[in-house]
């Protein structure tokens, strides 16, 4: 996985530290599971981390952008895994991605800064910058292993490849996003393999499956 760092400008002078800025986005975390977005401060989030409230001005301009990394990190966890096909790996990064929201400090962190976002467009793009783009080199890398493995014609064209990663991004962050948070249903084994049938074969492919009997480890 890439690393990652909060955005803005190098600042001259002293090194920042690693273990403070871990220290500080872990306390934004917990400030909004505890008093959600209205009530967090900057000044509380200095507290909770041991840090002066200058020590994040000098790292963030404000609370939209430290509540952004504070999220973006967690998400960052994501990783695609190499079971052999695209269909095993599909549904191993969704079902991870749902662990990841079940986590209180990811839905809460994740429903606060969208609900803001809606009436803050430089949030919206912060958003779209740090969190979204970050993540759709999963579907890029899923991609390439697809098309060593034969599974999936290759995409010489740059723009059309990057604008297919967008919308297969879009289709799954949006699926498991709204079945975990927004109906608060399971996103089990089943679901996932489900869901992977719709994305990759398509509705009819998907329908005759659920009539099939079900071999055992729900292999596609």
């Amino acid at each position: 996985m890439l690393s990652r760092s909060p955005t803005g400008p190098s600042r001259s002078g002293r090194p920042r530290s690693a273990e403070a800025d871990a220290a500080i986005l872990e306390a934004t975390r917990a400030s909004l599971v505890d008093l959600g977005w209205s009530k967090l401060t900057m000044g509380d989030v200095a507290t909770r981390a041991g840090v002066a409230k200058t020590t994040l001005y000098r790292r963030w301009a404000g609370k939209n952008e430290l509540v952004v990394d504070a999220v973006a990190v967690l998400f960052d966890e994501l990783e695609l895994p190499d079971l052999g096909s695209l269909a095993a790996d599909v549904e191993a990064v969704v079902l991870q991605f749902a662990a990841l929201l079940e986590r209180p400090e990811t839905k809460t962190a994740l429903m606060a800064v969208v609900a803001e976002s809606t009436r803050d467009e430089a949030l919206r793009d912060r958003i779209r910058d740090s969190i979204v783009a970050r993540q759709k080199h999963l579907v890029l890398q899923g991609s390439e292993r697809a098309q060593e493995r034969g599974e999936l014609p290759t995409e010489p064209d740059a723009v059309v490849a990057a604008r297919t990663a967008d919308l297969v991004f879009d289709v799954i962050a949006g699926a498991v996003v709204h079945r975990a948070l927004v109906s608060a249903e399971p996103v089990d084994a089943d679901w996932a393999r489900r869901f992977t049938l719709l994305l990759l074969l398509g509705l009819g492919a998907a329908s005759a499956q659920d009539e099939q009997p079900q071999k055992p480890g729900g292999s596609v």
